[in-house]
């Protein structure tokens, strides 16, 4: 008799954590499709500004959208997680389901252990997309959005830099500096009969305006079918369509590299003797994005259990909107912060977590308490 109760207390147990978890999914999916709506409206919006800029209209607007919306989705999923479970499990405590819940035998324990089986979920979603769709998706776009308004140049964008094409020159681009300049630059001079005719290299190149770079410490090959010819030249003027602006936008970014291309990226940096502090704080805060999920359910859960009942749900998501702000500007401000004075990215990407971790499982003792 005693096993009976024993196993249909059980059954009622696992029939509650399922009903727990497809609400919060549900909860979250709906939470994620309204915001990524909105920040693809404010996208829109902000690409309307270069309709009919050569054969950018809005069928390419319309592509850009739908393939940058995978790196969105994945940015979107703490965020969303946050809100959704906030808004589900306050209707479920506003209508007493939490209570009549740990009647039947769902401890306050079991409750946040079935929120963390529904992130557990989200985690594996955003993770396949983050890794296996968003980083293809993100360069084709920006390829479409680049080839559009730059039409005529061909352009291939390499793992570790780019390649653009101008007339008889081939120019490959390595490094682009956050303001414009570029480094490690060679240039492949065709002639009429598409053989290598000269190839230049420079360690620099400023952007003097006017469509001229100033090129320094310049190695350059002068080839022919007798001979080739090699100098070296401090500096040079190279006069060419290539702007600043055009190059940022095909240029390597963590938007576009998966995990593991990142892994590599850094690695190649720091090989060539390169900066890599940026690279290493994206790798860094994509191997914490998971995390930062579990940490947001978390977070919730307590919180809305613990609430009184009869908090409308406007307060709620007021809540939410308020905790996620709040913790992804203290995320950017660690970052920017280990980025000025080169502070050490893995614990920089994992400092926010652990604060809000902390006080998240401080909030879950209280309410157990």
């Amino acid at each position: 008799m005693a096993d009976d109760k024993s196993q249909g207390k059980g059954g009622k147990v696992n029939v509650l954590t399922g009903y727990v978890v497809r609400e919060v999914l549900k909860g979250s999916f709906i939470a994620l499709l309204l915001l990524l709506t909105l920040f693809n409206l404010f996208t829109f919006s902000d690409q309307l500004k270069d309709l009919g800029k050569g054969t950018y209209g809005l069928k390419e607007i319309f592509y850009y959208l739908a393939l940058t919306s995978p790196t969105v989705f994945y940015e979107l999923m703490p965020a969303s997680a946050l809100l959704g479970s906030l808004f589900i499990l306050g209707a479920m405590g506003n209508n007493r389901e939490l209570i009549a819940m740990r009647s039947a035998g769902l401890s306050v324990f079991g409750i946040i252990r079935s929120v963390m089986l529904a992130g557990a979920i989200l985690v594996v979603i955003s993770i396949l997309v983050g890794e296996f769709v968003a980083p293809p998706a993100e360069r084709t776009a920006q390829m479409i959005r680049f080839n559009a308004l730059d039409a005529g140049r061909v352009v291939m964008n390499a793992k570790y830099g780019l390649w653009l094409r101008e007339g008889s020159k081939f120019i490959n681009v390595r490094q682009v500096k956050e303001d414009g300049n570029l480094a490690d630059i060679s240039i492949y001079e065709l002639d009429d009969q598409h053989h290598l005719r000269q190839a230049v290299h420079a360690d620099q190149a400023t952007f003097m305006g006017n469509q001229q770079w100033k090129l320094e410490q310049i190695r350059q090959s002068d080839i022919s079918t007798e001979q080739m010819v090699a100098n070296q030249q401090s500096d040079q003027i190279w006069t060419s369509a290539i702007e600043p602006n055009l190059l940022k936008v095909v240029v390597v970014s963590a938007d576009n590299l998966s995990l593991y291309d990142l892994a590599m990226y850094v690695e190649y940096l720091k090989e060539n003797h390169q900066k890599a502090h940026t690279f290493e704080m994206a790798f860094w805060g994509r191997v914490v994005n998971p995390l930062v999920t579990f940490i947001m359910l978390l977070v919730s859960a307590p919180f809305v259990i613990g609430v009184k009942r009869g908090v409308n749900v406007g307060g709620r998501m007021m809540i939410g909107v308020i905790i996620g702000m709040g913790f992804n500007i203290i995320d950017k401000i660690v970052g920017h912060i280990g980025l000025i004075y080169d502070l050490n990215p893995p614990l920089m990407a994992v400092i926010p977590s652990l604060t809000v971790l902390v006080l998240a499982l401080f909030a879950v003792s209280r309410v157990q308490a």
